[in-house]
């Protein structure tokens, strides 16, 4: 299986963090957050990964470079200065991805989710990983019924964590350009065709600079809130 990781976006909510510093090479205890995510996806067995670049993305491409370093093999999809949101940016990176189920994980999220569960997942046209919800996020965004299938409706719901599996299929239909990943989701859970599983081991978005000091002083000292 091969990864994509999501790192085009301008990370507004980081500035002034960002105006120079594409937030995946922001660092927490020393290290650049796209390093904590590839590793993570490396030791999962999943060393075939696709980055798309658009804010500063030169910087990304001249640090991670061909990902030997991390033994696995990256490439990079350009979606040139302003990026193409979500769902955009995977259909245009589609051509490197191939014609086979790939996971996506957003590249500002710290989680200890076990990625190699997802690598023979069955699922229809996605599969996506569910979190408790943070204090920035308190309604959810998807509920679980029948345990495995996510709706947008439900009295319970749960945070996507920006962990999902997908089939090309889920993309054929959309046009080339800029283009978010919730409606397209939500259509196609109409017909019931997204499943998902609920989480609830750490997992943090590295949203803002205060996110960035928590996600610091957990990985130096081992304590963090994961209501933050």
């Amino acid at each position: 299986m091969k990864a994509m990781i999501l790192a085009a976006g301008r990370g507004e909510r980081m500035r002034p963090l960002t105006d120079h510093t594409p937030k995946p090479l922001l660092k927490a205890a020393g290290k650049p957050l796209i390093e904590y995510t590839i590793e993570a996806l490396v030791a999962a067995g999943i060393t075939d990964i696709v980055i798309n670049l658009a804010h500063l993305g030169d910087q990304l491409k001249t640090y991670l470079g061909d990902g030997s370093q991390y033994q696995a093999h990256i490439q990079y999809s350009n979606e040139g200065v302003t990026g193409l949101e979500t769902a955009g940016g995977i259909k245009n990176a589609l051509p490197l991805l191939g014609d086979s189920p790939f996971l996506v994980i957003n590249g500002d999220i710290y989680c200890d989710f076990p990625l190699q569960t997802l690598v023979n997942k069955s699922f229809d046209l996605a599969h996506l990983v569910l979190a408790n919800n943070p204090k920035h996020n308190p309604k959810g965004d998807f509920s679980l019924q029948a345990q495995t299938t996510l709706t947008p409706e439900g009295e319970e719901k749960f945070t996507f964590s920006g962990i999902g599996i997908y089939h090309p299929d889920l993309f054929a239909k959309l046009e080339p350009g800029k283009s978010a990943l919730a409606p397209l989701l939500k259509k196609a859970m109409q017909n019931q065709r997204i499943s998902g599983e609920h989480y609830a081991g750490l997992w943090m978005d590295i949203g803002t600079p205060e996110r960035l000091e928590d996600l610091s002083h957990f990985l130096t000292n081992n304590t963090l809130d994961k209501n933050s």
